[in-house]
């Protein structure tokens, strides 16, 4: 199995207790606009290859938390489609 499918099966209990309310709020979620510029930093430094490794280790940190992120508003959204 994918890590994609292992975190979606550890990521369903929290969105089985979505409500619509919430479900809308998790959708709309975005980074603020200083974290935003941070990962786009540390993105395009990722591209150049000059990346150290606090550097790296960091934007592997926003990786995984994007991921998470992603996944929690695909179920919101699957949610606010039924």
């Amino acid at each position: 199995m994918s890590a994609t499918v292992h975190l979606d099966r550890l990521l369903q209990p929290f969105a089985d207790c979505l409500t619509p309310e919430v479900a809308t709020k998790v959708v709309a979620m975005r980074a603020d606009e200083a974290m935003q510029a941070r990962i786009d930093y540390l993105a395009d430094r990722a591209s150049e290859g000059q990346l150290d490794d606090r550097e790296r280790e960091e934007y592997l940190g926003y990786l995984s938390a994007i991921d998470v992120i992603a996944m929690l508003q695909a179920h919101a959204r699957s949610l606010l489609h039924k």
